[in-house]
């Protein structure tokens, strides 16, 4: 299989441990009770924003859109980088955020 083109992909053929070691990591912060799945998909989207990536937002969008976050909400997490770290993220990744939003079915 060619992964050239996905990193993830790349990352789970020439790491496969540490990989593992990563979606564990995963898996135990989405059961940390503090924060519902929603919340903690919008803060993601929030702090990726803040560094710009988009191909992460194209991802997450798609995932608190199913947790049933609105537009609206998704709209905020981005903007709200806006202060902190400038323009960059939010010209960045708002534009792939609400074609993603529209384009996904809940």
């Amino acid at each position: 299989m060619n992964n050239t083109n996905n990193p993830i992909g790349v990352f789970q053929q020439e790491a496969p441990e540490v990989s593992k070691a990563f979606d564990a990591l995963i898996e135990a912060l989405k059961s940390t009770p503090g924060l519902d799945a929603k919340t903690k998909q919008l803060l993601y989207i929030g702090i990726k924003a803040a560094h710009g990536d988009a191909a992460a937002i194209y991802y997450h969008v798609a995932m608190a859109k199913k947790m049933g976050a609105t537009r609206d909400e998704i709209k905020d997490a981005i903007l709200i980088t806006l202060t902190v770290c400038g323009l960059t993220g939010v010209a960045a990744c708002l534009p792939v955020a609400l074609r993603v939003y529209d384009e996904t079915v809940q």
